[in-house]
C-alpha cells in the first residue's frame, strides 16, 4: 500500500480532529426523505392557482421542472460521491469554485430554509385554527417548534424517522387522491361540472387555453413546489453506505414527479375541467368533497398540516447542518459546530429553533404581513435558484480541475457538460418568467440586497484565521483525492 503524502496525512489528521456527524440515516429514510422534499404543500394548496393560471398545459410545466432539476440532482450525487468527506453542497461548493461560493451556498441555503420554516409556521397556526375554532395562534405556532426541536435533538435517525412518516402521510393523500379519481372517471361520475373524463383535459379549450404566456404564469408559480428537492444533499454526511442509498434516490426523482404531480393534476382536470380551479382554494378538499367524502376538509386539512410540519421539519434540520459545516469552514461562530454526545448539532439546532419563533411573532403582526411574506418566500425561491445554479458550476468546475475524478465515477451526470447548458438556458427561462409578474418581479429586484449583505460579510469573515487555514485544507484535500484516483 503506497504511503500518504504530506498533504494527505495534513487533511486526513485534521478531518480526524473534527467532530463527525453519524451516518444513521437509511435507504428507507434517505427515499422517503427524497420523497417528502420533492412534494411540497405547494401540491395540495397551491396547485390550484397553477392550474387556474395555466390550464392543462401545468402537466408540461411541472414535467420539465422536474426533468430539469433531476440533472441537478445528478450533478449533486456525482460531486457528493466524488468525495465522501463533503458534508454536503456548501462544502463541494467551497472545493471547487472558491471559498467564496461555500461561503455565499451555505448562507443563502440557511437562509431559504429559515423563511419557508417561519412560513410554515404561520401555516401551521392557521391550519389548527381552522381544525379547533378559538385556539390562540401561539399556541400551535410554539407548540410545533418545540415538538420539532425534542424530536430532532436525540438523534438524527429520530428526525429520519419523523421524516419518513410525515412524507408517507403525503403518499397516502395522493395515492388516495388518484384511485377515487380513477373510480369517479370510469363510473362516469356526474357533479354540477360535468362527467368526470379524461377529454376534460382538452375538451375546454385546448391543453393551451391561456397560450404561450398562460404557460409561462404556470413555470412562475410551479418552480415553487420543488424547492426541498435538494434536501438529501444535505442529508449525505449522515447516509449509510451513501454511494447504494443517494443513487436510488436520485434516480427515482423522475417516477416519483410522473407519479405524484403529473398523476395527480391529470385525475384532479379529468374529474373537474380546469376552469373549475381557483386561486386559494386546494384541489384536494374540492375533489373528496365532490365524491361525497363529507370529512374531505378536516382530513385535508391535516394533511396539509403535517405536510408544513415535514417542510418545517426539514427547515430545522437543514438550517443546523449547513450552520454546522459553516462553522467548522470558520464561516461561522465556533459555537455552532460542535456536537452532542449524540453526535447532533444541538447548538445549531437551538439556533433554527429560535428563528423559527419569529414566525409566531408574525402571526400578530396584522393582515398585510400575508403580502409581505409572500414576496419574501418569493425571495427565497430565487435563492434556491442560486443555490441549483452553483452545484451546477461546481460541477462544470469539477470537469476542468479534477477530469482523472470524474473518469473513476460510478454516478456521472447523464448528458454531461452540454446537459448543464441546457438547464443553465432554463435557469434564465425561470428568471424572465419571473419578471412578467408584478410580484414577483418586485421579489426579483429586492434579491440582490441579499447577496449585498453576504459580500459584505463575506469581506469580513475571509480575513479570520480559522477560514484562512480551512481554505488551505480544502486545497490539500484536493492534491489528495486528484493524487489517489491518479494512482487508481
Amino acid at each position: 500500500m503506497p504511503e500518504q503524502t504530506t498533504a494527505e496525512q495534513r487533511t486526513t489528521s485534521s478531518r480526524d480532529s473534527e467532530p463527525h456527524l453519524a451516518r444513521s440515516l437509511s435507504n428507507r429514510h434517505i427515499q422517503l426523505l427524497a420523497i417528502g422534499g420533492a412534494i411540497g404543500t405547494g401540491l395540495f394548496m397551491g396547485s390550484g392557482k397553477t392550474i387556474s393560471v395555466a390550464g392543462p398545459s401545468v402537466i408540461f410545466v411541472y414535467m420539465i421542472i422536474g426533468f430539469m432539476l433531476f440533472f441537478v440532482m445528478r450533478a449533486m450525487g456525482q460531486l457528493l460521491l466524488s468525495n465522501l468527506n463533503y458534508k454536503s453542497f456548501s462544502d463541494f461548493a467551497g472545493d471547487l469554485l472558491g471559498p467564496w461560493a461555500g461561503f455565499f451556498t451555505g448562507w443563502t441555503y440557511w437562509f431559504c430554509w429559515v423563511v419557508t420554516g417561519v412560513a410554515d409556521v404561520i401555516a401551521i397556526a392557521g391550519y389548527a385554527e381552522e381544525l379547533w375554532p378559538g385556539i390562540q395562534l401561539w399556541v400551535p405556532g410554539v407548540a410545533t417548534i418545540i415538538i420539532l426541536l425534542l424530536l430532532n435533538l436525540p438523534t438524527v435517525k429520530a428526525f429520519g424517522e419523523t421524516e419518513f412518516w410525515f412524507a408517507l402521510i403525503k403518499i397516502v393523500a395522493i395515492v388516495a387522491l388518484i384511485v377515487v379519481g380513477l373510480v369517479m372517471i370510469f363510473t362516469g361520475f356526474q357533479s354540477n361540472a360535468g362527467t368526470a373524463a379524461f377529454s376534460n383535459l382538452w375538451s375546454h379549450g385546448g391543453f393551451f387555453p391561456k397560450e404561450f404566456m398562460g404557460f409561462v404564469a404556470g413555470f412562475q408559480i410551479a418552480v415553487f413546489a420543488f424547492v426541498g428537492i435538494e434536501l438529501v444533499g444535505t442529508a449525505a454526511a449522515e447516509t449509510k453506505n451513501p454511494e447504494h442509498n443517494l443513487p436510488r434516490a436520485i434516480n427515482a426523482i423522475p417516477l416519483r414527479v410522473m407519479l405524484f404531480y403529473v398523476g395527480a393534476l391529470i385525475i384532479l382536470m379529468s374529474v373537474t375541467p380546469w376552469t373549475g380551479f381557483k386561486a386559494g382554494q386546494s384541489p384536494f378538499i374540492a375533489m373528496f368533497s365532490l365524491a361525497g367524502l363529507g370529512m374531505a376538509a378536516t382530513v385535508v386539512n391535516l394533511v396539509v398540516l403535517t405536510s408544513a410540519m415535514s417542510s418545517a421539519n426539514s427547515g430545522i434540520y437543514s438550517t443546523s447542518r449547513m450552520v454546522f459545516g459553516l462553522a467548522n469552514d470558520g464561516d461561522a461562530p465556533k459555537l455552532f459546530g460542535r456536537l452532542s454526545s449524540r453526535k447532533v448539532p444541538q447548538n445549531a439546532l437551538f439556533l433554527s429553533c429560535v428563528l423559527l419563533l419569529a414566525g409566531v411573532a408574525l402571526l400578530y403582526a396584522g393582515k398585510d404581513v400575508g403580502v409581505a411574506f409572500d414576496m419574501v418566500t418569493t425571495v427565497s425561491a430565487v435563492c434556491f435558484m442560486f443555490v441549483w445554479s452553483i452545484i451546477l458550476a461546481s460541477y462544470l468546475a469539477f470537469r476542468k480541475r479534477r477530469p482523472a475524478l470524474h473518469e473513476a465515477s460510478t454516478f456521472k451526470l447523464p448528458g454531461g457538460i452540454p446537459m448543464v447548458w441546457v438547464v443553465f438556458a432554463f435557469f434564465a427561462f425561470l428568471v424572465w418568467a419571473l419578471t412578467t409578474q408584478p410580484d414577483t418581479l418586485v421579489a426579483l429586484l429586492v434579491t440582490p440586497l441579499w447577496f449585498a449583505i453576504l459580500g459584505g460579510a463575506y469581506a469580513v469573515v475571509r480575513r479570520s484565521p480559522l477560514h484562512q487555514a480551512r481554505v488551505a485544507e480544502w486545497a490539500a484535500m484536493a492534491d489528495a483525492e486528484t493524487a489517489a484516483a491518479v494512482r487508481s
